[in-house]
């Protein structure tokens, strides 16, 4: 039990592993009725060494749940042409459900682009404007979204947290994470204020939210007296600071300063085991859904 005036804790590590043992146990029904095992294909360019270890970690979490994976990596001085073949001989391929382009790219390549290239249908980080514009639209229901903004409203879902009329505060407007965490906010009924780096009195208005989101991939820049008592934080960042003290030489950290917000906040997501783990959960259930899309 948390301590006196101390914050939930909001366990995504847990609750990830709860999502990811039933999606195995919904995979082999689906292979033991004769369906093919939901397939999911990495698309990789160049050797930045954070997406390689995000890449192994999503191959390894599909075979953890009996499904199927394909691991595409090109150099990274890449042409335009050659990425938007792989994506299409992708999209061709039946075994292959759902298509994942590992950002960043190079900077000769258009993101945009090929992000376009992808079948929506086998779109499971949501990206496609196809996908993004169905999201932002009211009544219109997106096949797809971003598996980091899917999780943070799994968590706040599994944690009871009160969304509708809730004032939320988004810090951060990439399309992987703050706007379509914003739009699903307000899709909740939720009155939502994204913020960002041009915001006006930036800490004041953390002060009015009862759900505040970082995601500006800032270390801590949220401190204590930015958080209303009982405010739900969820923090997406995971940043790497210097430690000598620490094993490796350095430490991972949050967008917010986690101890000075736990004293007073109604519930707040570690870091790491929070937000980190429920992406991963939440791509493989895109996955899963992507292939039950394409059979029907």
């Amino acid at each position: 039990m948390p301590e006196a005036d101390q914050a939930r804790i909001l366990d995504g590590k847990a609750l990830a592993a709860q999502i990811r043992a039933e999606l195995t146990e919904r995979v082999a029904a689906r292979v033991a009725a004769g369906g093919s095992p939901p397939g999911l294909a990495t698309v990789l360019v160049g050797e930045h060494p954070a997406s390689q270890v995000y890449v192994r970690s999503k191959h390894r979490a599909c075979r953890e749940a009996g499904m199927a994976s394909f691991e595409v990596e090109l150099p990274a001085d890449a042409s335009q042409p050659d990425v938007v073949a792989e994506i299409e001989r992708l999209n061709a391929d039946p075994q292959v459900h759902g298509i994942l382009l590992q950002l960043p790219l190079p900077g000769q390549l258009d993101e945009i682009a090929i992000l376009q290239a992808i079948d929506p249908l086998k779109d499971v980080d949501g990206l496609h404007p196809e996908n993004a514009g169905l999201l932002a639209q009211k009544g219109r229901r997106p096949r797809f979204v971003p598996a980091t903004p899917l999780g943070v409203m799994r968590l706040l879902e599994a944690s009871e947290t009160p969304i509708e009329g809730a004032n939320a505060v988004v810090l951060g407007r990439s399309n992987i994470v703050g706007v379509p965490a914003a739009l699903l906010l307000l899709r909740a009924n939720a009155t939502v204020t994204l913020a960002h780096s041009h915001t006006r009195d930036l800490a004041g208005l953390c002060r009015t939210a009862d759900i505040l989101v970082a995601a500006v991939g800032q270390p801590e820049i949220v401190r204590g007296d930015w958080v209303k008592r009982d405010a739900t934080v969820i923090d997406v960042g995971i940043n790497r600071v210097e430690d000598s003290e620490a094993k490796r030489g350095y430490r991972l950290v949050g967008d917010v300063a986690f101890d000075e917000v736990v004293s007073h906040a109604g519930a707040i997501t570690p870091v790491p085991g929070g937000v980190g783990p429920m992406t991963i959960a939440m791509l493989l259930e895109n996955t899963f859904k992507a292939a039950e899309l394409q059979d029907s």
